[in-house]
């Protein structure tokens, strides 16, 4: 496979502590444009594309796995000459986090899981089989346009529906391609942390949403109570994808953790 692509923004130099975000399904790390602007004033920033996505465009091998996607981020670590890291993580990005924790134990100073799981709901499960089916059956365009209902409240929507178009026609642009989506959808249902997460000891900012219609908070709520040094925050309303549309608070208590985790 291709080498990893990452781009790093924020603060010069590594004096500093060093930040990795790590993206949803979609896999773009633009999708943290808010964060990477605001928290790039205080520490250094790491952000990649996912392999298969973006950047790091390449058609994935057949059982493309969640330990793989956490090898690619050590790859880019190694790249960077980056020892240990502060990681974000969104949804799928959040269980790379995960993974990359376990197998690589020393390079995560700390963790900020976001709309994560350990285990796939019964939930979850049931959107993306729908998800899947209307990819396969009515194609790319389709699946961008149901995008995101499932990722910010009916509201939000509504007020900026020129702002959802236009993402619509980027997201039908650089679409990932159907078996690249499909491969990266099975790696996340077949994940389960829930044997040995409590052995993680990094610190964790467990971040969720009360509405998020695509992962239930009560994921979060599971998680933070069997991870080893969690605090659980969880933001009344936003989505699945609130730290897009409502990252203020987001990221004034992320930046504290990390500033907290790294002193």
């Amino acid at each position: 496979m291709a080498e990893m692509k990452y781009q790093v923004y924020g603060r010069a130099g590594r004096d500093v502590p060093t930040v990795v975000f790590s993206a949803g399904l979609g896999g773009s790390h633009h999708f943290w444009r808010p964060q990477i602007e605001a928290l790039g004033e205080r520490f250094r920033i790491i952000g990649y594309d996912h392999r298969g996505t973006g950047a790091n465009a390449e058609p994935l091998p057949e059982n493309y796995s969640i330990e793989q996607m956490a090898a690619d981020v050590v790859e880019l670590l190694d790249a960077d000459g980056s020892e240990g890291v502060h990681f974000i993580g969104h949804a799928l990005g959040a269980i790379i986090g995960f993974a990359l924790a376990r197998s690589n134990p020393t390079r995560v100073k700390s963790l900020i899981p976001v709309n994560g799981w350990m285990q796939v709901s019964k939930h979850t499960r049931r959107c993306f089989d729908a998800r899947c089916d209307l990819l396969l059956s009515s194609g790319a365009e389709a699946y961008v346009k149901a995008q995101p209902i499932f990722l910010y409240p009916s509201a939000w929507l509504e007020a900026h529906s020129e702002e959802v178009a236009h993402e619509e026609e980027i997201g039908i642009k650089n679409f990932q391609g159907a078996d690249n989506l499909l491969r990266r959808i099975g790696a996340l249902l077949k994940f389960d942390a829930s044997p040995w997460l409590h052995e993680l000891n990094c610190p964790m900012l467990v971040a969720a949403t009360r509405d998020d219609v695509l992962v239930p908070w009560t994921c979060s709520q599971t998680l933070a109570e069997k991870a080893a040094k969690a605090t659980l925050w969880v933001s009344a309303e936003g989505g699945h994808g609130f730290t897009a549309i409502a990252p203020e608070e987001f990221n004034k208590r992320a930046a504290s953790f990390i500033e907290h985790a790294a002193s």
